[in-house]
């Protein structure tokens, strides 16, 4: 493989890995009763839309059919890519969560 052809095939895996780390983030968020552009808007306010979360929205099934996504994971995933403004929002969102889950 050449270097271009590497470097391309690269570039195109980290784009497939960062829309499943999309799609995991949305899913989270479905499971959990939040929705996901309203998440990622606090993390991102001066975003007006983003397409990739689009696109993880249409993949995303309701929370009675998906499998677990425990926050920690979600955590990891995020972290990966360095996402800390979501990872941010996430866990203030986690504390919402459990604070409700108290009273």
């Amino acid at each position: 493989m050449e270097p271009k052809e590497l470097q391309q095939a690269i570039i195109q895996q980290y784009q497939k890995d960062e829309e499943m780390m999309i799609l995991v983030f949305a899913q989270w968020c479905i499971n959990h009763g939040l929705v996901p552009e309203d998440v990622y808007a606090k993390a991102y306010p001066n975003q007006q839309s983003n397409q990739a979360l689009q696109h993880a929205l249409s993949l995303t099934v309701p929370k009675e059919e998906a499998g677990d996504i425990s926050f920690d994971t979600l955590l990891g995933v995020l972290s990966l890519y360095n996402n800390d403004d979501l990872a941010f929002a996430v866990s203030e969102e986690m504390e919402n969560l459990k604070k409700k889950k108290r009273k």
